[in-house]
């Protein structure tokens, strides 16, 4: 499911799950990742939506994020933490503003401790998750090889996603054969 070479994983790289792998965690997620380093990587589950509304959690930026305006659960790991994306505005760019950290491209981690009031002229959306996959030094690449994921690139509008949107399905259509194949691989082979 990937070429021989190694697959780079970076800031703004989606990891799609392969359809073998059953995780509950991770069973057809799409994840973004946001930050890469040798002692390991963190991204968020992008289309895992909850019942809580961000209103209910966090109230200053209930009204402010991305319909549908739940949480979404990023992960298992600190699944009390909270982090929010924005993708910015074109022409922004997050390294001179305060409450912003840059990601990749558009995309932006929010301080959700900042004054919404003081970001949103610069956002176009915003999600809100709750908790964040991790990956310890070598691990990730470790799940790689054996084929529980691919890798891809992402795009700003991934993270902005409806919930009735069948993300992993678009993302690996938009890769081209023999990715793209992989999109119509039914959620129980038994319906095949």
């Amino acid at each position: 499911m990937r070429p021989d070479d190694e697959v780079e994983v970076e800031p703004g790289s989606l990891l799609v799950a392969a359809p073998s792998l059953n995780d509950p965690n991770f069973t057809r997620t799409v994840v973004y990742i946001i930050d890469q380093r040798p002692e390991g990587t963190l991204g968020v589950v992008l289309n895992r939506p909850s019942e809580v509304a961000v209103h209910d959690v966090l109230p200053p930026w209930g009204s402010h994020v991305t319909k549908p305006q739940c949480i979404h659960i990023g992960g298992p790991v600190e699944p009390k933490t909270a982090l929010c994306l924005a993708a910015l505005k074109a022409g922004t760019d997050p390294a001179g503003v305060e409450g912003l950290v840059g990601v990749q491209g558009p995309i932006a981690l929010v301080d959700l401790d900042a004054e919404p009031d003081d970001l949103l002229p610069l956002v176009r959306g915003l999600r809100v998750f709750a908790g964040y996959a991790g990956w310890g030094e070598g691990q990730l690449q470790g799940e790689i090889d054996r084929g529980d994921w691919m890798v891809v690139t992402g795009l700003a509008d991934d993270v902005l996603v409806g919930a009735n949107v069948d993300l992993w399905g678009r993302v690996l259509r938009r890769q081209g054969m023999p990715l793209a194949l992989l999109s119509t691989y039914p959620k129980d082979v038994r319906d095949n």
